[in-house]
């Protein structure tokens, strides 16, 4: 870790009082109540990680690479301490040291190098090695591939009479998994006459890369996107995938010094921009219940638009009784199956209390933790939603 970098990071954790307040609305705490497996107990460890009180070990490593990274304990510290840069930064120390996440730190490297070919690796594999990963309890979810990802060119789509352009950061995700979500966007956005481009050489984010402590990788990345997209003249840099919006605007400037200040969620970029009340889905008396995604609603404090937007296009939202992280986390759901599982369990049997038709979220990572569960129910993004009512109406 660089000098400045060291001090900033002891400074920070040494703000610290213990007050508690980080563990009010924590996932993982509330899961499994021993102090550390909360914010205040990992920033001691942490502590104890950098002043020599401590060495690392399998537990350290467990407990501090056990956080969810959802965000809601930092809005909760008196003295603004950033608890979520520190369990990034605490990763980086312990990396060396954590032999259980080796492999997948190997893997992370290797598709955020190497994404195409990951993808046509998995597209052969999928049949024969996804189904023993699953029985084995490997994989915790089942994922069908699609034939073709979204992006693969220089890509611009035009309209005839043009109100803006904006560009598109697919994400790993939307890219690979969930193509139809991106052809989604790119439909809405041209028919409310904006010019889309989906412009060549776009790499990961860095937020998985983040997440296993590899600080340099996602360094690297952060580069490539900022030269590609802060260049771009668009109104606004559009993402499906509230981590890599979070990432690009709020976590770059903090990586390499500078972040995409156009970044932005669909669902503050279309607030102002849909006719409302449209009609056309309100006659179907379509009841739903809006997930709302961690980064999303911690990170970039969007809450109010989605629900708007929903009930704007004519649904009818039934709200949960509380707000619940999924347990996906990403790489978490795959390191901590038994701690995302209790999560996710949780969650759904909140939602299904709801009696909704339908479950509406805004992040393509709890689309596919919920989908694990909610085999009754279909679970869409908000753009799918905000599609059908446009091309409908």
């Amino acid at each position: 870790m660089p000098l400045m970098e060291s001090s900033r990071y002891l400074n920070e954790l040494i703000k610290c009082v213990r007050c508690g307040s980080c563990k009010a609305f924590c996932p993982t705490y509330d899961e499994d109540m021993t102090e550390a497996m909360g914010a205040r107990g990992r920033l001691a460890l942490l502590w104890g990680l950098s002043t020599g009180q401590l060495k690392p070990s399998a537990v350290l490593n467990d407990r501090i690479f056990s956080c969810i990274l959802c965000g809601a304990c930092s809005g909760l510290c008196p003295l603004e301490i950033d608890i979520k840069e520190l369990i990034y930064l605490g990763r980086s120390l312990l990396k060396g040291s954590d032999v259980k996440r080796r492999y997948l730190r190997l893997l992370t490297k290797f598709s955020s190098k190497r994404p195409e070919l990951s993808f046509n690796l998995l597209k052969i594999a999928q049949h024969m090695l996804f189904p023993y990963l699953l029985k084995k309890g490997i994989l915790p979810f089942h994922i069908e591939l699609p034939e073709h990802h979204l992006r693969d060119r220089v890509q611009i789509f035009t309209v005839s009479k043009k109100r803006g352009r904006v560009a598109v950061f697919t994400g790993c995700t939307v890219n690979f998994l969930y193509p139809h979500l991106g052809e989604s966007l790119i439909n809405v956005l041209q028919k409310l006459n904006y010019e889309v481009i989906l412009p060549v050489g776009e790499v990961c984010c860095g937020a998985p890369l983040r997440t296993l402590g590899l600080e340099k990788e996602a360094i690297e990345l952060a580069k490539k996107n900022f030269r590609i997209f802060s260049k771009l003249n668009v109104d606004a840099l559009l993402s499906l995938c509230p981590t890599c919006t979070l990432t690009l605007k709020e976590e770059y400037p903090k990586l390499i010094g500078e972040g995409i200040e156009r970044a932005m969620d669909i669902s503050r970029f279309l607030i102002n921009k849909i006719d409302s009340p449209l009609p056309s889905l309100a006659s179907q008396s379509v009841t739903a219940t809006y997930h709302d995604p961690c980064h999303l609603s911690y990170g970039l404090g969007i809450k109010k638009e989605p629900r708007e937007i929903l009930k704007n296009i004519g649904i009818n939202l039934i709200e949960a009784e509380e707000e619940r992280c999924c347990g996906f986390g990403g790489i978490f759901s795959l390191s901590f199956k038994e701690l995302s599982q209790g999560l996710l369990e949780k969650c759904i049997g909140n939602y299904t209390k709801t009696g909704a038709e339908i479950i509406i979220t805004a992040c393509p990572g709890c689309m596919i933790q919920l989908t694990k569960e909610m085999k009754n129910k279909p679970v869409l993004h908000i753009i799918e939603a905000i599609e059908e009512a446009l091309l409908i109406d």
